[in-house]
């Protein structure tokens, strides 16, 4: 079994944080339990998009949408939120106005350039509705017709939620807006920073902080199946793994090692976690078992092996190893062995991490003294940069694969002046380069899974 030890958040806190935590918990239950119902609307009429737009196409002309107040109140919030989720992505050009009831004046949009519409109202205090309908200008169609009804609490996710509609049927594709991210908080001078285990929406609102930062905190990973992230810190000054549980608000260690344990990474079943140990002047990787605690050895290359990460079916890990004389990336089977290189790029390579989707791999490249963000093909084939500072690291992919979240710092000056640490944002082309808004510094993001 995973091992208890003294908390690193109090219990006291962990019960006040639980509520706001338990994201999975919210979105199953029924409405007498705080969660959230989603009703169809009837349509006026139903249909497609008269033609798809691709990703791609929306890189290069974003599609504009009309978004209307939702009524004003709650609902101008909702709509701020809606705006800001589909503006930020670059792929969506929002213009105000349109109605929020009754059929829309398609012949006003479609002047305006609009490609799509919404309607909608928002209504109730305590417990809301918020009625939405998507409209195909081209076509003068219903494309969705959606009713939520949750607790006035929730309200920001349904705006995150009807985002990730109008992403889906006008591109195609999953969106990722009703998401959170993990990252370590930083604070104080540069040489001796508090860093706390903190979540947030993946705009940077509802930043909570989990851990106290009385110990160095790092590396969160969130679990694909539960509301757990993985984390490393150095509790009583011994650097473990710990596991902890956003239902609960506790944690555990993630199993008792003799060496150092550290980069944690969940299995795409969530059943177990691969980690890296120290061992003999070189670290290697385990599999621990979440349900019994076992434990069992992947690699033994005498050399350092770190920062593994699974494929999305489970059957490959990427890591990053010196075998070969400098850190590079490899691959090989989930259950250890036939290992073989796949970076060959000028410099040396770290923080890989497997695309949802399986098509990539994000990883960061040092060269020539200076920090860059790329992908490649799983085979190594590929290789693109999509972005480049004097520190830009530890990406993460949001969970249809499309975008990254990395850390991106600035060069310290003397007594660590100038000194910055940001969450950024980019296309996996390395379009829509941007800054998160953070509650001060931050650094080691971690994208949860949809509705995670």
């Amino acid at each position: 079994m995973l091992t208890n030890t003294r908390p690193i958040i109090s219990d006291q806190d962990a019960d006040n944080l639980k509520s706001f935590l338990g994201r999975r918990t919210v979105m199953g239950a029924g409405l007498a339990a705080g969660g959230l119902l989603a009703t169809p609307l009837s349509a006026m009429a139903a249909a497609a998009p008269e033609a798809e737009i691709t990703v791609d196409q929306a890189r290069t002309a974003p599609i504009p949408i009309i978004l209307p107040n939702f009524g004003g109140g709650l609902g101008a919030q909702i709509a701020e939120v809606l705006s800001n989720d589909l503006t930020n992505t670059g792929l969506f050009k929002v213009l105000p106005g349109g109605a929020s009831t009754g059929a829309p004046d398609f012949s006003t949009a479609k002047a305006t350039g609009a490609r799509a519409l919404v309607t909608g109202t928002v209504s109730g205090s305590g417990s809301v509705r918020v009625e939405m309908r998507l409209w195909d200008v081209l076509t003068q169609q219903q494309i969705q017709g959606t009713a939520y009804t949750t607790s006035s609490a929730n309200w920001r996710r349904i705006a995150h939620i009807v985002g990730d509609v109008i992403y889906e049927r006008m591109l195609g594709e999953k969106g990722y807006f009703d998401t959170r991210i993990a990252f370590i908080s930083r604070s104080g001078a540069r040489a001796h920073q508090r860093t706390r285990l903190a979540i947030m929406d993946q705009d940077g609102a509802n930043a909570r902080m989990l851990t106290a930062g009385n110990w160095l905190t790092l590396t969160p990973r969130f679990s694909p199946v539960k509301d757990q992230v993985a984390f490393m810190s150095y509790a009583n000054n011994r650097p473990r793994v710990y596991l902890f549980d956003l239902g609960s608000g506790r944690q555990q260690i993630l199993g008792e090692f003799a060496g150092i344990s550290f980069a944690p990474r969940f299995s795409p079943d969530g059943r177990s976690v691969v980690l890296s140990v120290t061992r003999n002047g070189g670290s290697d990787l385990f599999v621990v078992d979440l349900a019994s605690g076992s434990r069992r050895q992947i690699t033994a290359s005498g050399a350092i092996d770190t920062s593994p990460s699974y494929s999305p079916d489970g059957s490959q890990i990427v890591f990053n190893s010196d075998r070969g004389g400098s850190p590079q990336l490899y691959i090989m089977s989930a259950s250890g062995g036939g290992a073989r290189r796949i970076s060959y790029g000028n410099g040396t390579y770290g923080s890989p991490v497997w695309s949802p989707r399986g098509d990539l791999i994000a990883f960061t490249r040092i060269a020539n003294g200076s920090f860059s963000l790329g992908v490649m093909n799983p085979d190594g084939t590929g290789e693109r940069i999509m972005t480049e500072g004097f520190t830009v690291e530890s990406p993460s992919f949001c969970p249809n694969g499309r975008v990254l979240a990395y850390c991106r710092q600035t060069r310290a000056g003397a007594g660590g002046a100038g000194f910055n640490s940001t969450i950024g944002m980019v296309d996996i082309t390395g379009f829509n380069d941007r800054v998160l808004p953070t509650p001060g510094q931050a650094s080691d993001p971690a994208w949860s899974p949809l509705n995670g």
